[in-house]
């Protein structure tokens, strides 16, 4: 018999393990912003748990696919009103976003399809910045920054941090990022980084057919596929 597994409070689900009222709330909430927020596109299967946090404000410059669900406690949040109207942050069909996890985009970080985060993770393409000594850290905005993009089928562990300081950093498709890593650089396809810096520690070798570990390799920003 196949096996079920549960990562989410789906209301529309009868193993769902959150009580009555908490699956009710979430539910309404889930509706509220569909009606009610101005995404830029929100498919069919969308859920958020009704302790999630997203400012309307935002919602032009998110996208979410099918399918695409956002436990306890996730906040997405776009520091700065861009000038385009292009989406900042963008979830595709069926990514599924972990408890207390962040997303914090001002040019643009995208999910791609079927990626899972496990809780407390986060992603920003930005940071803060701080080296003019003579103003306190509050006072000197974030950094220009650069874009992320996760490829799909990817897994985000426990903790982990991925952080773009500039250009394009890119999580190669099926990728694992193990609890805790801190990436601040692109990672191949088909790799487990762990870590602080990340490190590639397994990755798959095509030509070999197999899993390889020990590797030490990180690609540079925008390299990875």
């Amino acid at each position: 018999m196949k096996e079920t597994r549960i990562l989410f409070d789906d209301p529309h689900s009868p193993l769902s393990p959150g009580t009555f009222l908490d699956s009710l709330l979430s539910r309404l909430k889930t509706n509220w912003m569909r009606s009610v927020y101005p995404f830029a596109a929100v498919g069919p299967g969308f859920w958020a748990h009704h302790s999630s946090d997203i400012r309307r404000c935002i919602a032009p410059y998110i996208k979410f696919g099918n399918g695409v669900k956002l436990d306890k406690h996730v906040w997405l949040t776009i520091p700065f009103i861009p000038k385009s109207s292009d989406p900042v942050i963008v979830l595709d069909d069926g990514c599924l976003i972990g408890r207390r996890c962040m997303i914090s985009a001002q040019n643009r970080v995208h999910i791609e399809r079927n990626t899972v985060f496990g809780p407390q993770a986060l992603v920003m393409d930005h940071n803060h910045e701080f080296e003019d000594v003579r103003l306190p850290i509050v006072d000197q905005g974030t950094t220009d920054g650069g874009t992320i993009r996760i490829g799909e089928g990817c897994w985000i562990g426990f903790g982990a941090a991925i952080v773009c300081g500039k250009g394009e950093l890119v999580i190669g498709r099926n990728s694992v990022i193990g609890a805790n890593a801190v990436v601040t650089r692109s990672v191949p396809p088909y790799s487990v980084v762990t870590g602080n810096p990340a490190r590639v520690v397994k990755s798959f070798e095509a030509e070999k057919g197999s899993w390889v570990m020990g590797s030490s390799r990180v690609t540079e920003p925008g390299s990875a596929k």
